[in-house]
């Protein structure tokens, strides 16, 4: 019963393209921009080879920043394929 139920609920599969790219690198700039004025410490240990190239971020915070992007697009790129725009 449940796996009719879930089989019902599926989507058509998404296929990868330049817009869902750019929709994921957008939702990524978004997210380091929103970490780099909220987090109390960017600049936490342990390092990053180069922090110039990372915005002074550390290795926890460049971690925490790009999750959250990944999440975020994730949510976009899904809402999006849902109504039928990508």
């Amino acid at each position: 019963m449940l796996t009719s139920t879930l089989l019902a609920a599926a989507t058509t599969p998404l296929q990868w393209n330049p817009t869902v790219g750019v929709i994921m690198i957008l939702a990524n700039i978004i997210a380091i921009a929103f970490g780099k004025s909220t987090i109390k410490y960017p600049n936490a240990e342990p390092a990053l080879p180069s922090p110039n190239l990372f915005g002074g971020f550390g290795l926890p915070a460049l971690l925490a920043t790009t999750a959250f992007g990944h999440i975020l697009g994730v949510g976009i790129i899904l809402g999006l394929h849902n109504l039928g725009r990508i």
